[in-house]
C-alpha cells in the first residue's frame, strides 16, 4: 500500500498491479481495495493494464477529512490519476460510477470511461431515495446506530426487500458494512438529482468529452436497465452494452473482457 495526498490534505491509500496502460478502478458503496468486486477484477485486468485501486475517503487506509462534499472525491480520484501518470482509463461501479462520471465531467483527466450500473432512477418502477436522506442518515450516525444506517441504505437507498436486508445481518460481511456506515451518505450524495425518478439532465455531464461505455446486467431490474439506457443517451459520446445473465453483483470474469475490448482494443464504439 502507498498513499497520495488529496487537495484538502486527506491521505488516499492505493495499490497497483500489472503492466500496460493505466486503469483506475473506483468502488461503489462500502467497497475498498480489500472488499467488494474490484480486487478480483483488478487481478483479471492486470495482464493488459497497470491497474490502480484505491480506498475512497473514509475507507480502508484512507483518511476522512471533514466536511464531506462530492467534489472532495473528484479531487481524490484526480490525485490517484496523477500518481498513475497524469491520465488513465477510469472504471466505476454503482455509486462509484456516478462519482466517475461527475469527476471526469469536472476535469479529472481520463482517456476513456466505463461505468457499470450507476444507481439512478428515471421512472416510477420503485420508490425513489427519500429527499431527506442525508438528514435521516446523519441522525442515525449521531446516535452511533451503524447497523441501522446500513439497513436504511439497503432498504431505502438501494431498494432491497426487508427479508433480504434482514438476511444480510447474518452474513460474515455485515460487520464490515457496519464499519463503513459513516460513508453511506457519501454514496447517496453522488447520485444528486438522478435518484428521484425524473429524466436525467444531460447538462450534468456536458464536460465529459471522452468515449464512455455504459454497462448493465441482463438480469438486473428493469428500473436499472431503463436508467442505464437513458444514461447512455444523455452522455455526449457513449456506447451501451448489456451483459447477459448478470446482475448488480457482476461477475468479474464476465466484465473484464468487455472492459479490455473497450479500453484497449476499441472494439465497442458509440
Amino acid at each position: 500500500m502507498s498513499t497520495v495526498v488529496s487537495a484538502d490534505g486527506t491521505p488516499i491509500a492505493y495499490s497497483h498491479t500489472g503492466s500496460g496502460p493505466a486503469l483506475v478502478l473506483v468502488d461503489g458503496a462500502f467497497g475498498h481495495r480489500a472488499f467488494g468486486p474490484n480486487p478480483a477484477l483488478a487481478a483479471l485486468l492486470a495482464a493488459d493494464f497497470t491497474v490502480w485501486t484505491y480506498d475512497r475517503r473514509g475507507r480502508g487506509g484512507s483518511g476522512n477529512q471533514l466536511p464531506f462534499a462530492p467534489e472532495r472525491e473528484y479531487e481524490d480520484l484526480s490525485a490517484v490519476v496523477k500518481e498513475a501518470g497524469g491520465q488513465a482509463c477510469v472504471y466505476g461501479i454503482s455509486s462509484g460510477a456516478a462519482l466517475v462520471l461527475d469527476a471526469v465531467a469536472h476535469g479529472v483527466p481520463a482517456t476513456r470511461v466505463a461505468v457499470f450500473e450507476a444507481p439512478f432512477l428515471v421512472d416510477d418502477s420503485r420508490p425513489p431515495v427519500p429527499a431527506d436522506h442525508q438528514e435521516q442518515l446523519s441522525a442515525l450516525l449521531a446516535q452511533d446506530k451503524r447497523g441501522a444506517v446500513v439497513s436504511w441504505f439497503m432498504r431505502r437507498g438501494v431498494g432491497l426487500s426487508a427479508p433480504l436486508v434482514a438476511f444480510m445481518h447474518l452474513l460474515p460481511a455485515w460487520p464490515k458494512l457496519k464499519r463503513l456506515a459513516h460513508t453511506a451518505p457519501y454514496d447517496l450524495a453522488h447520485l444528486g438529482t438522478a435518484a428521484y425518478g425524473q429524466p436525467l439532465d444531460p447538462s450534468r455531464w456536458a464536460g465529459l468529452r471522452v468515449p464512455t461505455l455504459v454497462i448493465d446486467g441482463g438480469k438486473s431490474p428493469a428500473s436499472m436497465r431503463t436508467a442505464m439506457a437513458a444514461l447512455a443517451q444523455a452522455l455526449p459520446d457513449a456506447a451501451y452494452e448489456t451483459l447477459p445473465g448478470q446482475m448488480h453483483i457482476v461477475k468479474p470474469a464476465v466484465l473484464a473482457p468487455v472492459l479490455t475490448r473497450f479500453f484497449v482494443k476499441g472494439e465497442i464504439r458509440p
